[in-house]
């Protein structure tokens, strides 16, 4: 990865650091932060770039710690149908997506929409509805948590799935779902490159990439065709598994290529769904869902606790950290019970409905709570409807952080945009909007909200770090600072400019 050998960035505020500074850059790495006007150069030194902060706040770069990378490439290209509100609405934005010619699709292929959020809805969606306003045209509409699909007659079979409605749920869907991604390797390639840069454009220098796909085979090829856009950690799911332990490979091994200052791209964690989603009603809960009877009444588990322990066991045993998805409190308590059996290190991906004593678990196991700030604001009305009287443990960040859990921030794009501003302002507002806070005793202040996005760097900064870094023009401290909208100057990877307006 090509760095700029020397690089000095003058009169920078930086989190926790009195009067302004210039920061030294050298061969990718932060080699000096002093008092502004105090840097070293000259020729024994070297001459270096010199870049005018002129009092921007400068902070380590911004990691996701959860994406599909792939499916968020794709979604920025697809048929936006989050806003509706019924079977019927769906429909009609789905007609007037195939009569657009920037949204109807190639002859033979599938309209795909991307966002809709079925749980609130006054009646399910079924196959009819579509096929009224799409006849023969394959239109396969992904739910905005991933974890359902809503597809037409046409669609079916363009999956090659028979299924009575058309709403398909979990294990019904996830097989088919790869049949949506099936364009050559150089169209995604290029599409998840322009994902990268747009990334860039907000601070972003490092994503978890858990995308359901070969992901060994995937990264060496993006490597190989001239990958730089973000550092990546490179999930890896059990059907994959045994090709990565043939391997070796542990846990923030590199893939290939420069490993100075940290690889490129390198070995992520074992990746398990143990439960379903809130708003496919599958997540696995200790009470039914409002409303709801029969066997499904408290949700799914998709991996059983007698397949979970021992799979983990043996990732374990070969340097992988566990990364297991646990959305309802029952998932959670039992996704704590195979840390605890296994004593495998890593984390639990989105830990949204916690019991308190869970909490404590957390902390004592020290396992990490990965979790999506933002997908409370997106769930908080079909969260107040199907887990009434249990939202107080919905995310409860500010309690968890009192007990001393380790908290990661994310978006799980496409689920939410790839975006940690947006996460951070959902964690220290718990409001979007306009709307009134929700739950508001849960929120948590800015500098642990950003602490929990940088990957672990310390916002001060410090001599001896990988010059991954982000020039803001606004100061997120400020109560006035619309984090959101966060405005992003500049991002540097290993020293080198992956973003720049300045």
């Amino acid at each position: 990865m090509p760095v700029t050998a020397s690089l000095l960035l003058t009169g920078a505020r930086v989190l926790g650091r009195d009067g302004l500074v210039d920061v030294r850059v050298d061969d990718g790495a932060v080699s000096a932060v002093v008092p502004a006007g105090t840097a070293a150069t000259g020729p024994d030194v070297g001459a270096p770039e010199r870049v005018a902060l002129d009092g921007r706040t400068l902070v380590p770069g911004l990691w996701d710690q959860h994406t599909h990378l792939t499916q968020w490439a794709l979604v920025r290209r697809r048929l936006d149908v989050s806003a509706a509100s019924s079977p019927q609405h769906a429909a009609a934005l789905v007609r007037a997506g195939l009569a657009d010619p920037a949204t109807a699709p190639a002859p033979g292929r599938p309209l795909v929409g991307f966002g809709f959020r079925w749980a609130a809805w006054a009646q399910e969606p079924r196959a009819d509805v579509l096929d009224a306003v799409a006849g023969e045209v394959p239109v396969v509409l992904v739910s905005g948590d991933l974890h359902s699909a809503w597809a037409s007659s046409a669609g079916l079979r363009f999956l090659g799935v028979e299924h009575p409605t058309g709403l398909l749920r979990e294990e019904e869907w996830m097989p088919a779902s790869p049949r949506l991604v099936a364009v050559p390797d150089d169209v995604t390639d290029a599409l998840v490159a322009d994902a990268a840069r747009a990334a860039a454009a907000r601070g972003v220098v490092g994503v978890v990439d858990l995308e359901l796909a070969d992901n060994l085979a995937v990264w060496r090829r993006r490597l190989a065709a001239g990958w730089d856009g973000l550092r990546v950690r490179a999930g890896v799911w059990e059907q994959h598994l045994d090709a990565v332990l043939a391997e070796g490979l542990r846990t923030g091994d590199p893939l290939a290529g420069d490993t100075r200052h940290g690889a490129l791209v390198t070995q992520g964690p074992f990746k398990v769904i143990s439960d379903g989603s809130l708003n496919t009603r599958t997540a696995c809960c200790f009470e039914p869902y409002a409303g709801s009877t029969g066997p499904d009444a408290h949700g799914v588990l998709n991996v059983a606790p007698e397949h979970l322990v021992p799979v983990m066991a043996r990732a374990h045993a070969a340097g992988l950290r566990c990364a297991i998805h646990a959305i309802g409190d029952r998932a959670n308590t039992l996704a704590l019970d195979a840390f605890a059996a296994t004593g495998a290190r890593g984390s639990v991906e989105h830990a949204q409905l916690l019991r308190w004593q869970d909490v404590e678990r957390f902390a004592a196991l020290g396992v990490v709570a990965s979790v999506q700030p933002e997908h409370a604001m997106d769930d908080r009305d079909v969260a107040d409807r199907l887990w009434a009287g249990r939202t107080d443990r919905n995310m409860p960040l500010a309690t968890m952080l009192a007990a001393g859990v380790r908290i990661v921030l994310g978006s799980d794009a496409p689920v939410a945009p790839l975006d940690p501003w947006q996460a951070v302002a959902a964690a220290v507002t718990r409001s979007r909007d306009g709307r009134a806070p929700w739950h508001p005793e849960q929120r948590i202040g800015v500098v642990p909200a950003l602490e929990a996005s940088v990957d672990g760097a310390p916002l001060a900064l410090a001599a001896g770090m990988p010059a991954d870094l982000a020039v803001l023009d606004a100061d997120p401290l400020d109560a006035a600072t619309d984090l959101r909208a966060m405005p992003v100057a500049g991002t540097l990877l290993a020293g080198r400019w992956t973003h720049r307006t300045l």
